[in-house]
């Protein structure tokens, strides 16, 4: 499937049955689904066709949806009364048979008050039903096209989280063939501390500062971080792969992320593993801020 931003804009028209209409509809980020309909008097009939139909495309987003609607010259149309049509003709019959008078004529019929009339497309049902059919196959190309969008842009997403997540693997690897982080050397820089303090203060219990030593080499392996952040590249990844709303999925995996990197920072006992740590927390940051835009 195909990673959908949440972000994206369509822009339609069309005319009909002395109408012309302009469709907008606007997208950005939302924590669910925030649907807001802006529609002309008396063709309101349509939102609850146009709310189905953006539930059935959108998971996420807020979505604002706007049509305009203008009359041409005249949305007016002439209508026949043909019950009182009828009664004139039958009338006109049975008076002709009794008298000698001239055939009735168009005109004529026209002329009588009632028999033609001028309806507005407001006041005829037929005609409104006619008008929100079109509206309802005009918002669905117009939706068409702003889901169109969204992929474009879930797309352009999905490579820059590509790339960040390859950064951040990277940066994993730096730490992980550090120098500083082997046991050799992280035993030689606590016995070079521990052999200042004693020459600081002979007082100092030799073994007490050993035991303290080896807390502290523990406590400074990242080894367990270094796992986790493969992990949730593995994961991420993954995810990016499958497509669809896993905007929510990613963000979770964006958390851990950035919570393993401030550890691992917190833990680093080296200039150069700070140095990777700094830089990992600028590509979480990164990733981040562009899954906010998935949806």
């Amino acid at each position: 499937m195909t990673l959908m931003s949440m972000t994206g804009f369509a822009r339609s028209t069309g005319a009909g049955l002395g109408y012309r209409w302009t469709f907008e509809i606007r997208s950005v980020n939302g924590k669910g689904l925030d649907i807001r309909l802006r529609l002309p008097a008396g063709i309101d009939t349509i939102e609850p066709a146009l709310r189905e139909r953006l539930g059935a495309r959108l998971q996420r987003g807020s979505v604002q949806v706007s049509l305009a609607l203008q009359a041409e010259a005249s949305a007016s149309q002439l209508r026949v009364n043909e019950p009182l049509l009828e009664q004139v003709m039958a009338l006109a019959k049975r008076i002709g048979s009794r008298i000698d008078a001239a055939p009735v004529s168009v005109d004529g019929l026209l002329a009588i008050r009632g028999v033609l009339e001028v309806v507005d497309a407001e006041d005829d049902p037929e005609k409104l039903a006619e008008l929100a059919r079109l509206l309802i196959a005009e918002f669905e190309r117009t939706l068409d096209d702003l889901v169109a969008a969204r992929a474009r842009e879930g797309s352009a997403i999905g490579a820059v989280l590509a790339t960040r997540l390859a950064e951040i693997d990277l940066l994993r690897q730096k730490a992980e063939e550090a120098p500083a982080r082997t046991p050799d050397a992280i035993r030689r820089r606590l016995a070079d501390q521990v052999a200042a303090l004693l020459d600081a203060s002979p007082a100092f219990d030799p073994d007490r500062l050993h035991q303290e030593a080896a807390l502290i080499a523990t406590r400074a392996d990242i080894r367990e971080e270094l796992d986790r952040l493969a992990a949730h590249v593995a994961a991420a990844s993954a995810l990016l792969a499958e497509g669809g709303p896993v905007g929510r999925k990613l963000d979770f995996l964006a958390q851990e992320f950035n919570r393993e990197t401030n550890t691992l920072c917190a833990k680093a006992n080296d200039r150069s593993l700070t140095a990777i740590g700094l830089d990992l927390k600028s590509a979480v940051d990164q990733l981040r801020e562009q899954i906010q835009n998935l949806e």
